[in-house]
């Protein structure tokens, strides 16, 4: 059984990874042609420090054509919720650096969910 320090130092790992969703080098090439990331568009669209991600470690459960093998960081989409000008929101942007930002059933589940948030909110 591990501690919690150990367990507390695996999921700061997974979240880091989880981060870069498609990874460096796709990142690298989205700011190339002059695009930004799913998370750094919603930095851009939320009042500072107000975004709370909702389902970052969601995997996909294709098992099909090969898919169980590949790792896609948060299904390829990041949702959550934050202030705007001092009003809340719900939003999602869809991350094309994590399998171009491909619609799959968690993909859409993270969608449907932050909506029907957003509708019990008000």
């Amino acid at each position: 059984m591990i501690g919690t320090k150990e367990s507390i130092r695996k999921w700061q790992e997974k979240e880091a990874q989880t981060l870069k969703m498609g990874g460096e080098k796709a990142i690298e090439k989205q700011h190339a042609s002059g695009k930004l990331t799913a998370r750094e568009r919603l930095d851009l669209l939320f009042d500072p420090g107000t975004f709370r991600e909702i389902d970052m470690f969601v995997h996909h459960r294709c098992d099909n054509f090969g898919m169980e093998k590949l790792d896609i960081p948060s299904d390829g989409v990041v949702t959550g919720h934050g202030m705007v000008d001092g009003r809340p929101v719900f939003a999602f942007s869809q991350d094309f650096t994590s399998r171009g930002g491909s619609l799959g059933e968690m993909h859409a589940a993270k969608i449907s969910k932050v909506m029907d948030m957003a509708l019990k909110s008000g």
